[in-house]
């Protein structure tokens, strides 16, 4: 079967939209986050504005279904590409904009209808700008998430929550968190479910914005459960008999769902400073010295093999075949390659580049996040290597 990454016109359209969205609104907002060195406050215009677009609403159709059934998920090599856009622009920003965002796909597969209802519902038509968020990061569990310790423990007909979270993104703003937790730590990955935990619970605190190097825009944080009750009903899927696919390998397909799109962030960025370094060059008369136009080459020859192996997992993706090799290639391929970008676009900048006052040094403490968030590079290589000798998973 041949691979055809031609853009519909349907897709085009999107495209052509992202990026004068991008020119107008996404960029000018990162770079405002970034100089002020702190994530755009909740009540910021720009979040009124992506409200009042229609934008942030819930993939789901709604307790009646009906015409809404069509706020499908969209295919994902036009999600990649879109990612890809958007992330050309501002990437801390395209994470900070309201939606339901990364526990979404949770809540689709394992949700009760009462949950949907609840929970997604708001998100059908936005009164205000609404965030939601997804609790898998500990200070002990990054890449490991198996080694989560926060607890849930059943308690009369609900749940009572201890542990901490980091790194969390958009957590202290959102209306709910799905926090994951183990029910048995003795039980490994078997064991772990994930809890609604709305904001101002009982035992929800300790709320604290870390400070980062990179993607400003939007906010990663810390926070704790204090013997944080939740009732019953706001255990993810209820209580089931088989819980394989209720919590650990559902949380996983989300991840694994997601690399391709940080991969096509990585790209974005990438793409970015390589227009930004040509701007910068043309400027300065240096397209004539070879040393330029080596880094230049190398620039954009690494970037469109990134955004090929990207699509590839996309394209998998979409006609439901295996991806799971295909999704770490990219990812572990397109952050390294977005790093590289940056590095050669700083080097062409020279002595510029310290003043840290052009978007490419910007770009260049951007892009390292993406080496990092959803499994580093270092967990991608590893999910290749297992595959490849045929390892268990």
């Amino acid at each position: 079967m041949s691979l055809d990454f031609s853009i519909d016109p349907e897709t085009r359209k999107l495209l052509e939209e992202a990026r004068e969205l991008g020119r107008r609104e996404v960029r000018p907002a990162g770079l405002e986050a970034d100089r002020a060195g702190a994530p755009l406050p909740p009540d910021h215009p720009y979040f009124a504005r992506f409200v009042a677009r229609g934008e942030g609403r819930t993939r789901w159709p709604g307790p009646e279904g009906g015409q809404r059934a069509a706020a499908a998920r969209p295919a994902t090599v036009q999600m990649l590409l879109l990612a890809e856009e958007y992330a050309y622009w501002d990437r801390g920003i395209m994470v900070a904009n309201p939606g339901v965002g990364l526990p979404e796909g949770n809540v689709l597969a394992l949700g009760s209808e009462a949950q949907k209802e609840r929970f997604l519902g708001p998100f059908l038509e936005l009164d205000r700008p609404r965030w939601a968020c997804f609790a898998m990061t500990e200070p002990g569990a990054g890449s490991d998430a198996a080694a989560i310790r926060t607890s849930g423990r059943k308690d009369g007909e609900g749940w009572i929550l201890n542990g901490a979270k980091c790194f969390i993104g958009n957590a202290s703003r959102s209306d709910w968190i799905l926090v994951q937790a183990t029910l048995d730590p003795t039980k490994g990955r078997a064991a772990q479910r994930a809890f609604f935990v709305p904001q101002g619970t009982p035992g929800l605190g300790g709320f604290k914005i870390e400070k980062k190097m990179g993607l400003k825009a939007y906010e990663s944080t810390s926070f704790t459960l204090e013997d944080c009750r939740v009732s019953g009903d706001h255990l993810l899927g209820g209580e089931v008999r088989d819980t394989s696919r209720a919590g650990f390998k559902t949380a996983m397909r989300t991840f694994n769902a997601g690399r391709p799109v940080i991969a096509a962030n990585a790209v974005g960025i990438g793409r970015a400073a390589l227009d930004e370094a040509l701007a910068f060059a043309r400027e300065q008369d240096r397209l004539d010295d070879p040393r330029v136009r080596d880094r230049i080459e190398a620039m954009a020859r690494k970037l469109r093999m990134a955004r090929l192996v990207c699509l590839r997992a996309g394209w998998l993706a979409d006609r439901e075949q295996p991806n799971i090799v295909e999704a770490s290639m990219s990812k572990a391929m397109a952050a390294g390659v977005g790093q590289e970008a940056t590095t050669l676009g700083m080097e062409l900048l020279g002595s510029r580049a310290a003043r840290g006052d052009h978007l490419i040094e910007k770009l260049h403490r951007d892009v390292k996040a993406m080496d990092i968030v959803e499994g580093t590079g270092q967990v991608q290589r590893m999910i290749i290597a297992r595959h490849l000798v045929q390892l268990p998973r």
